[in-house]
């Protein structure tokens, strides 16, 4: 039979579940999108930015089981995308990029847009494919799916030449989609010689990541048993219920909040698991991982990287905790732990803490501890929360609980800025039912506030809340606290009501702690018109996360006696001579 590429790429996107697709038509991908246009399953988003593409893409495989995909122009269309590309490599998050490509049958030389894109995008993604041929399109889409799925996940790109895409070719048959990829089998041998470990130990912690989003009912059974307190990393956040007695909060060093600081303090057995000990989620490296670290990723590369594990464990992360509950069940002297002493500490230092942010309500700004507090009343467990890059983030980290698995979505170890907004965008898509809440600093809203256009173009109600102190506030206090300076890191004055109204968004302004109950009240009942809604906060940010005092001591605890008394000494002279 004879079809066109772009008849046969939209075939095999049907088949593999694709709902949506984002990005921009030019004239290297018009085709694919006049095809998208005949397709009753998928719809095409036009964005302002092709930047904005990737983070929505994102927002979709974060919160749903179908695969974020982008349909962009080659060149500047990759490299403009290239941000979300980069934090989907990095954080483990499955994406496909479909790219237009040069006509390979013209003989021409310097053709609009004519750029070696496998060598562009091969240190971002799993994988690059040129298509070459009719016959090579479904196969190899449904190859890439199997790539960008499996294992640890991560973007595959695939680029379409315009002459596959606009003229027909002869194929042999309309493949349809079946799973090939298989999980690698579970060392049996060592989930029984976990089990034993952990059951004979004395105080165990448990440490999980987005990569134990999916074994949340397993996690929870296995802290149980073993009476041991759970962390997580900033980008699994939500892999366990704030709500459970035995969860501490995000890291369990330094950076931490006291609550994981005094459970995990005599930790002598650990079990992580989906994590990689990244520089984020330890605060700078300033764990302390006891010797007997039992690690379980899907990703055997991941294991002895910054820590050396006693035990190792290749395997999906719900099948191998099913297994190691399975074994520490059949182990006869283990007995569920008496944990009321470690959970009252945990909820009297969780109390402790929250307080701390809300002890006298301002009248010129608005209070993170209060804010929180109140947020939590307008939102429920079934609600998204997306943030962004900046001080907000680990505030939210600390200050926000989460209890449903993926309900908390964050760039993380590439860590980029202009996330929140398209990626919240991309959540509403898929979860059209669900609140879904954004959180962004004024230095991230201002890289990608744009699609909020996008937002109120397809009628997706997202709640935007601006945290506008007119800083990019993470790193002007990194440059406060030693340097009492801040350099490039004062943001101009931007009216943000004049990007709501440009873009078709509700706007309000909340002003001091006895705005934040109406605001939020009035910014949740104006969502339900299908609009976005950006809430221009007045943040207070003079107290300091955990986060940021962690990660200072530790790295300032790394310099030599010499750099350290030159640091400090600068320091002092500043704070105490210059005005």
């Amino acid at each position: 039979m004879k079809k066109t590429g772009a008849s046969l790429a939209v075939y095999a996107l049907e088949q593999i579940g694709v709902k949506y697709t984002f990005g921009i038509p030019g004239v290297h991908n018009i085709e694919l999108y006049d095809e998208l246009n005949n397709s009753k399953q998928i719809e095409p988003i036009l964005v302002t930015h092709e930047g904005g593409a990737s983070f929505m893409a994102l927002g979709v495989s974060c919160t749903s089981n179908s695969i974020g995909t982008l349909m962009i122009v080659p060149a500047a269309g990759t490299t403009n995308a290239m941000s979300g590309i980069g934090e989907a490599f990095l954080d483990g998050i499955p994406m496909l990029i479909f790219s237009g490509g040069t006509r390979q049958d013209s003989g021409r030389h310097y053709q609009l847009h004519q750029l070696n894109q496998g060598n562009l995008v091969k240190e971002i993604t799993k994988a690059y494919f040129k298509i070459e041929s009719h016959n090579e399109i479904i196969p190899t889409i449904y190859k890439a799916y199997e790539i960008a799925t499996s294992g640890e996940p991560g973007p595959v790109f695939i680029e379409i030449p315009m002459e596959l895409q606009m003229f027909q070719g002869e194929v042999d048959e309309l493949l349809t989609y079946t799973k090939g990829y298989q999980n690698p089998s579970v060392d049996v041998q060592k989930i029984k010689e976990a089990a034993k470990l952990l059951s004979q130990s004395s105080n165990p912690g448990i440490y999980v990541g987005w990569g134990a989003a999916n074994a949340t009912e397993y996690t929870i059974k296995i802290a149980e048993i073993l009476g041991a307190p759970v962390a997580t990393t900033l980008q699994g956040k939500a892999s366990f219920p704030a709500s459970n007695p035995l969860h501490t909060g995000f890291g369990f060093g330094p950076n931490s909040v006291p609550a994981a600081q005094k459970a995990f303090k005599k930790c002598d057995a650990m079990l992580a698991v989906g994590v990689r000990f990244s520089e984020i989620a330890t605060g700078s490296y300033g764990v302390k991982v006891p010797e007997n670290l039992i690690h379980i990723d899907i990703n055997a590369e991941v294991f002895d990287k910054n820590y050396s594990t006693k035990i190792n464990i290749e395997g999906d992360a719900e099948e191998t905790l099913q297994l190691l509950l399975e074994e520490l069940e059949k182990i006869a002297k283990i007995k569920v732990k008496d944990t009321s002493a470690l959970t009252k500490m945990i909820k009297e230092e969780k109390e402790k803490y929250y307080s701390e942010w809300k002890e006298k309500p301002l009248a010129h700004k608005v209070s993170p501890g209060y804010f929180f507090e109140e947020l939590t009343k307008f939102t429920d467990d079934d609600t998204y929360f997306v943030v962004d890059d900046g001080k907000h983030t680990y505030l939210a980290a600390e200050l926000l609980p989460v209890n449903q698995s993926r309900h908390f979505v964050s760039p993380t170890d590439f860590n980029c800025m202009g996330f929140c907004v398209p990626a919240a965008i991309g959540a509403k898509f898929m979860n059209p039912t669900n609140k879904v809440v954004g959180i962004v600093g004024d230095g991230g809203f201002l890289m990608t506030g744009m699609e909020t256009l996008t937002a109120a173009t397809y009628k997706k109600g997202v709640v935007y809340f601006v945290f506008h102190d007119g800083e990019l506030g993470q790193i002007s206090q990194f440059q406060k606290i030693p340097l009492k300076r801040k350099v490039a890191t004062v943001i101009g004055n931007v009216n943000i009501k004049g990007i709501a109204d440009a873009c078709g968004a509700a706007y309000f302004h909340m002003a001091n702690d006895s705005e934040i109950e109406k605001v939020m009240q009035n910014a949740f009942q104006e969502v339900e018109r299908n609009i976005p809604v950006i809430v221009d906060v007045a943040i207070d940010y003079s107290k300091k996360t955990y986060m940021t005092k962690g990660v200072i001591k530790v790295n300032l605890a790394r310099f030599s006696f010499k750099e350290k008394v030159r640091f400090i000494s600068r320091a002092f002279k500043r704070h105490l001579l210059e005005k």
